[in-house]
Order: structure tokens, then sequence, then C-alpha cells
């Protein structure tokens, strides 16, 4: 069997996530890893003959990381597995082709059977949007409206203090069951562009929520004009309570995974 890793590319907002979630009946919801594994599957599938029916072989995929309902990726690596040999400019054609419009993949690459797309990661790079104008418009598409003032430099002072290795509890979900809270943040920024407001972060892996925790955080110390300090007085505090809202997903985007 060969091992290929694609690059995927999707726009949340039309499903629960990116992972398949329990058995895959005909009422399952809608992932992106379900649309996934239904087109390479129609494409490269071996027929196999089920109840007495010729049937494709189902193609199982591996993410580089879970997504959330309603974020979006620009740089999601897939890996799968298949004893055939694909012509990457062929394959990618014919995929897209039948991936819905808020799907696509790129960069098909053949790895060694060693590779993993999730435990070979070394840092992820995700990417945070909102507005930061009085009045909205109908073409924002869903993303968060601020609209009091924000000090640019204090908001990239505050995530400054999250550089380095640290407990995160106090941004995870409270559903989350993950032991491990421990993640390492090694590149943090934020930039105003016109009315939008771009925050990014890169870590080695990240909790439940996290990100948009931290996003939450930041706007929780604006709006009360706390100091820059306070972000890592949240952050020792290792409680959840302690810090800002979970904002919407809609503006929340996976840009790089590296390995």
């Amino acid at each position: 069997m060969k091992r290929y890793t694609v690059r995927v590319e999707y726009i949340g907002k039309n499903y629960s996530g990116s992972q398949i979630q329990g058995s895959q009946s005909k009422n399952a919801p809608v992932t992106i890893q379900s649309e996934l594994e239904q087109a390479l599957s129609t494409l490269i599938g071996d027929a196999k003959k089920i109840e007495g029916i010729n049937k494709k072989k189902r193609i199982k995929t591996v993410f580089s990381g879970r997504t959330d309902k309603g974020v979006n990726s620009k740089g999601q690596i897939v890996q799968f597995e298949t004893d055939k040999t694909l012509v990457a400019s062929k394959f990618i054609y014919s995929t897209n082709e039948i991936l819905p419009d808020d799907i696509s993949i790129s960069d098909l690459k053949e790895v060694s059977a060693k590779f993993h797309a999730q435990k070979s990661a070394k840092k992820r790079y995700y990417q945070y949007v909102f507005y930061n104008k009085k009045q909205r418009s109908a073409f924002d598409g869903g993303l968060l409206q601020v609209k009091r003032d924000l000090n640019i430099s204090r908001m990239q002072k505050s995530l400054e203090y999250l550089l380095g290795e640290h407990d995160f509890s106090s941004f995870r979900s409270s559903g989350s069951s993950t032991l491990n809270r421990t993640c390492f943040i090694y590149k943090v920024g934020c930039k105003k562009l016109g009315d939008t407001v771009v925050i990014d972060i890169t870590g080695n892996r990240f909790l439940y929520n996290m990100v948009r925790a931290i996003v939450g955080t930041l706007l929780l110390i604006e709006k009360n004009n706390f100091p820059p300090e306070k972000m890592k007085e949240i952050l020792e505090a290792r409680d959840r309570s302690k810090a800002g809202k979970t904002v919407n997903p809609h503006g929340l985007t996976l840009m790089k995974v590296e390995y």
C-alpha cells in the first residue's frame, strides 16, 4: 500500500467539524472527513461485493488535527492509503470535481509508511479574523464584529504573555476531557488592516476551543481596559472562568501545519 497526503482547504460553516463523529449512518452529521472519504472512495476505492452488490471500499483518512464546527482551513493535511499509483494533476482535478464547492484539495504527495499526519506534526498555525467597525455589512460573512475602539498595541503585548510552554487550562473548553493541557506557543501576532483585525498564533498543539477562548480573553481585556499583564494572570490561574468567552468559529482558519 502507498501512503499519500493532500492539503485540504474548506469553509467550515456548513459542516459539523472536520472529523467523522461516531458511525456513518444515514443521518450522521456531515463533516469534512465524511465528504472527503466519500470522494476518495468514489475515485480510488476498490470494488468489493457487499451483500451481493458491488460497492466501492471506503478509503480511510487521518487528519493532522481536529477543527470545530464552523472553523475553516487553508492548510489541513490529510493522509490516506491506496495500492494505486496516483498522478497528482489528474487526481487533484478529479477529486475537486466530486467534492462540494466549499472543500478542495491540492499538493498530493507520496510519503513514507512512518509518516503520520497528526503525530508527525511539529507546528500548527491558526489565524483568527474579525471586524472592528461601528456598522455591519451584508458581506461580512458572519464574522465577529466589535464596535468599540481597540488598542492593538495592548492586544499584542497581552498575546506575548502566552509565548513559551504553559498549562493552558484557562483557555480550554469546559467540556474537554484532555488530560494534557500543556502547549508550546512559538509565535503570536495582532494587527489591524482597515476594519479587519488579524490575530496569528503558532503552537505545537492546541486544546479544544483554545484559540477562540484566547481571542475572547483579548476582548475582555480591551473591554475593561485591563493592562496586558492581565493575560498572564488569567493564564497562571488555570481557571476557565477567569478568561473571556469563546468567540464564534467563523473567523478561525487553520493556515498551515509544519512537519
